[in-house]
């Protein structure tokens, strides 16, 4: 390709819109233009990196031995209606009605599609296992739409579904997937993770992120330096603290903290550490009647260490919490007899339900609210001043510093974008939507199912997130709109810069070499600056005065500066640096 026969529009500075660097290299870089609240277009130079992305994603599902389909973007609603979906999804879903009425969704993703495709034709087990996947637009009407391409409305997204006879052989579909994933990942020459996810109401342990590292990355990410340990922090568990309990040194007293309603404040009045305080969050449980009237509450009081911070997760699967919500200032009141700031487990004045997570279990001389505006309790302990924890459960999110669950050393979090997701579905749609089969017995059997996404076009914008500098983007050599820029300086002053560029432009092309020529007669500075903005990452800079001494310059985007290099070495040296 050659730069003036291409599209190139490059920003000096970013719209006032955009925040994260992804969003502002972007569109500096003539890659995305926006359009709408997280609609935008792709602009040649940003589809050239996003079919890069499915090319590669295309190749490693095939191999895999997926099947590739595509399914509307406009579905039926009915369809939907069978699993609950259309009335639960939540207003993330876009819903529309065609001129006679009928509703349909915008797809958000395509369960309850590819399931109906297997009803009708997957009759008999000897057509199993199978994997269908399709890249595909999918729209989810974010409330608040940011960061570009990484949190946008409408994306391009791959989504594969298999289908097995049983358990055992839908793990194994589940595994190949895994393993493919980790191929696609290691190709596109990012820095990532593959972390263990909570597996949400379907349960078991099946289910895994992949997560690009990067410090602006909204996710954190929790993993063993010194093992394979990784999860997301949903999942990672918090283990209960070695050793018995320290034995009691204080005696129990009410003490005034006037105005110190947070575990900060009350630590910073008393001089002692925040790890010595309790925190009381009180949640509460509905139960309905079936015109979903509210026929009973249940208040539950969960005491969390004050450094500590509550993981919804782990409180949503305990028993009688699933459909927990945070109780009402009145439940609070009438229950502890004092508004929030000043909570704790003793003198309440009705009972609650309490869950003590493992490390409030484990500790001794502990400070937590004397339900008495001003006041709290000091020197509290377990067994003495109020009975021993029945209901002792993992409520927290896991700190740097704490012990690996695998047992091989200490976490360590850091931040990671999500652009990646396996997960094993069991028979939750097969079943909503009788998707059966023949067994071998001649019996009908439920199939069983996984699913596996991965986000094209969010996955460029986090790979920028990881690779980027002051100057611009710096793509992997597998996302690179182009991977060679050819840079020939003043060409139409000085013949031999023209011919030499051409020759070089003309081999690199018939070697299968993804190069572009800019032959728009650009200033040097100017040109060059395009190219670092862009992010192309290897470049070759050709002029009169180095041709006459038989060289170019060579430069890697990462490169501090250029390098000298013989013109009848550079091709080679091009292809030794694709190869690497």
């Amino acid at each position: 390709m050659k730069a003036s026969q291409f599209f190139i529009s490059t920003l000096k500075e970013a719209p006032a819109d955009a925040e994260v660097v992804s969003h502002k290299l972007m569109m500096r870089a003539g890659m995305i233009k926006k359009l709408g609240a997280g609609i935008y277009s792709l602009m040649p130079m940003g589809l050239r990196v996003v079919r890069k992305v499915e090319a590669i994603v295309r190749e490693e599902m095939n191999r895999a031995g997926a099947v590739e389909l595509s399914m509307p973007v406009v579905q039926p609603a009915e369809l939907w209606a069978e699993t609950g979906r259309f009335e639960t999804m939540g207003p993330e879903m876009l819903r529309i009605k065609d001129r006679h009425g009928r509703d349909f969704v915008v797809q958000p993703t395509s369960e309850e599609v590819v399931t109906d495709i297997a009803r009708q034709e997957i009759k008999s087990y000897k057509q199993l296992p199978k994997n269908f996947y399709q890249i595909q637009t999918k729209f989810r009407d974010e409330r608040r739409p940011r960061f570009g391409l990484m949190r946008g409305r409408e994306f391009i997204m791959k989504d594969a579904y298999s289908f097995d006879r049983d358990q055992a052989s839908a793990k194994a579909s589940y595994q190949v997937m895994a393993q493919a994933y980790r191929k696609i990942f290691d190709r596109f020459g990012l820095t990532y993770r593959a972390v263990a996810a909570d597996s949400g109401a379907i349960g078991g342990d099946l289910s895994e992120e992949f997560q690009v590292i990067a410090a602006t990355g909204e996710d954190a990410i929790v993993y063993c330096p010194t093992s394979d340990y990784a999860a997301n922090m949903e999942k990672a568990e918090a283990l209960a603290p070695a050793g018995p309990r320290p034995a009691p040194m204080q005696a129990m007293v009410k003490t005034a903290t006037p105005g110190k309603s947070t575990c900060a404040d009350v630590a910073e009045l008393l001089d002692v550490p925040l790890q010595t305080t309790v925190k009381s969050l009180v949640l509460a449980t509905d139960t309905l009647s079936k015109e979903g009237e509210i026929v009973k509450t249940q208040v539950w009081l969960l005491l969390l260490r004050g450094d500590h911070d509550m993981n919804e997760v782990k409180v949503g699967k305990l028993a009688g919490l699933a459909d927990s919500r945070f109780a009402t200032l009145a439940e609070i009141e009438d229950h502890f007899g004092c508004k929030p700031g000043y909570l704790g487990p003793i003198g309440l004045q009705k009972p609650v339900n309490i869950v003590v997570d493992r490390d409030v279990a484990a500790m001794s001389d502990w400070i937590c609210g004397a339900n008495e505006p001003d006041f709290h309790i000091t020197g509290v302990n377990w067994g003495r001043d109020l009975p021993e924890p029945t209901l002792v459960a993992d409520l927290r999110n896991v700190v740097a510093g704490d012990a690996s669950p695998d047992g091989q050393g200490v976490l360590a979090i850091e931040r990671g974008i999500e652009v990646g997701h396996v997960f094993y579905l069991g028979t939750k749609y097969s079943q909503a939507m009788n998707a059966t089969f023949l067994d071998v017995n001649g019996k009908p059997s439920f199939m069983e199912m996984g699913c596996y996404g991965i986000g094209i076009t969010r996955l460029p914008a986090a790979a920028i997130e990881q690779n980027h500098d002051e100057r611009g983007i710096i793509w992997p050599d597998a996302l690179a709109p182009f991977t060679v820029v050819l840079c020939p300086i003043s060409p139409d002053r000085f013949p031999d810069v023209k011919v030499a560029a051409d020759k070089l432009y003309a081999d690199l092309i018939a070697a299968g070499v993804d190069v572009i020529l800019d032959d728009r007669g650009e200033r040097p500075g100017a040109m060059f600056a395009d190219w670092e903005l862009i992010g192309v990452p290897h470049r070759v800079t050709l002029g009169d005065r180095g041709l006459k001494d038989g060289q170019v310059e060579y430069q890697h985007r990462r490169d501090a500066a250029a390098t000298n290099v013989a013109v009848t070495e550079i091709f080679g040296l091009i292809q030794s640096r694709l190869t690497a």
